[in-house]
């Protein structure tokens, strides 16, 4: 058979994207409100230059099926909180904990979606800020070390 006859037919008639409901706004959102669990987290992704998409997430899901909650192109929180916000607040008001960077517009989105959340950052931000701070002392050190070595030379010169 051949394989773009058998594409067109999946798609046409065997997978059901016809009569899919969210077909009309897929390009711009995806909400999955089955997947929703009491851990989640938000981030933005870019698969492709100049696209952003903000993804939320069962954390309980441990990425595999069933761990999307939400796909929403762009970043800006009004939008992403627009979609969000089209979950029932009795499913969102579950959520105990939602990870996320330091974006303040991730938090926003956080504290107006999921009020009784507790906002989480996420690790690797964590660790990256802390390894910063260490560096940016390190070579603080290190000027002084070389001032105090330059001085102790001129006077030794005498």
């Amino acid at each position: 058979m051949d394989g773009d006859r058998l594409e067109r037919q999946y798609k046409e008639h065997l997978s059901g994207y016809r009569e899919w409901r969210q077909k009309e706004h897929a390009e711009e959102w995806l909400l999955f409100p089955e997947n929703m669990g009491g851990m989640l987290s938000i981030d933005e992704t870019a698969p492709s230059q100049g696209e952003l998409y903000t993804i939320v997430s069962n954390k309980e899901a441990h990425n595999g099926k069933g761990s999307i909650v939400a796909v929403v192109r762009g970043t800006r929180s009004e939008d992403v909180i627009g979609i969000l916000e089209k979950i029932p607040a009795h499913l969102r008001d579950k959520v105990s904990e939602i990870t996320l960077d330091m974006a303040g517009s991730m938090r926003r989105i956080a504290r107006t979606c999921f009020r009784n959340a507790t906002v989480v950052i996420d690790r690797f931000h964590v660790q990256k800020l802390a390894m910063e701070a260490v560096q940016e002392e390190r070579v603080r050190l290190r000027w002084k070390a070389i001032e105090e070595d330059n001085r102790l030379r001129r006077q030794a010169r005498g």
